[in-house]
C-alpha cells in the first residue's frame, strides 16, 4: 500500500478541521478530500473517522457504496462508458471492448503513464445518444468502436 507524503495528509486534516463533527458531514468531507488528492485509501479513511468521530466502518461504507468515491488513484482523464439498457442494446460492450484494446487495459484500470482511466457507469441519462462516454465532463454520444481512437486522441498530449 502506498502512503500518502506528510504534504497531502496536511492538506486532508486542513480540510477536515473545515466539518463539524459527526456523520452529517461524512460526504461532504468525503467530496472535498477527493477532489483535492484525487481519491480517499485506507489511510485517509481512518483519519477522516478519527476527526469525525464516526466509525471507520461507517467511512469505509459510504466510501464504497457510492461509485463517485475511489479508493485508488486514476487517471488526468477518465472515460466513463454508460451501461445502462438502452447503451447495452445499442452496442456499449463493443465500444467498451475498443476502449481497452486501444488503451491496453481493462475497466476499472489505468494506463501506466497515469492519463487515463477506463470505468463503467450504469446510466447517464442520455439514452437518446446510446451508447454514450463520457470523458471527465466530455459527453460523447451515438459512440462506436470506429470512435474510439478518435476520441482518445484529443486528450492525449
Amino acid at each position: 500500500m502506498v502512503k500518502l507524503s506528510k504534504e497531502k495528509l496536511d492538506k486532508v486534516e486542513t480540510i477536515l478541521d473545515r466539518f463539524p463533527k459527526g456523520q452529517s458531514s461524512l460526504i461532504g468531507a468525503l467530496h472535498a478530500i477527493q477532489l483535492e488528492i484525487g481519491y480517499l485509501p485506507e489511510e485517509v479513511q481512518k483519519l477522516v473517522a478519527e476527526k469525525l468521530e464516526i466509525p471507520e466502518s461507517t467511512v469505509y461504507g459510504v466510501v464504497t457504496f457510492y461509485n463517485f468515491f475511489r479508493k485508488e488513484p486514476v487517471g488526468k482523464y477518465i472515460i466513463t462508458a454508460c451501461q445502462g439498457t438502452a447503451c447495452h442494446v445499442r452496442g456499449a460492450g463493443s465500444v467498451i471492448e475498443a476502449f481497452e484494446k486501444t488503451l491496453g487495459i481493462k475497466v476499472g484500470h489505468t494506463t501506466p503513464d497515469g492519463k487515463f482511466t477506463l470505468d463503467i457507469a450504469r446510466c447517464f441519462g442520455a439514452c437518446g445518444l446510446a451508447p454514450v462516454v463520457m470523458v471527465n465532463n466530455d459527453i460523447y454520444g451515438r459512440m462506436s468502436p470506429k470512435k474510439v481512437e478518435e476520441v482518445i486522441a484529443k486528450y492525449r498530449d
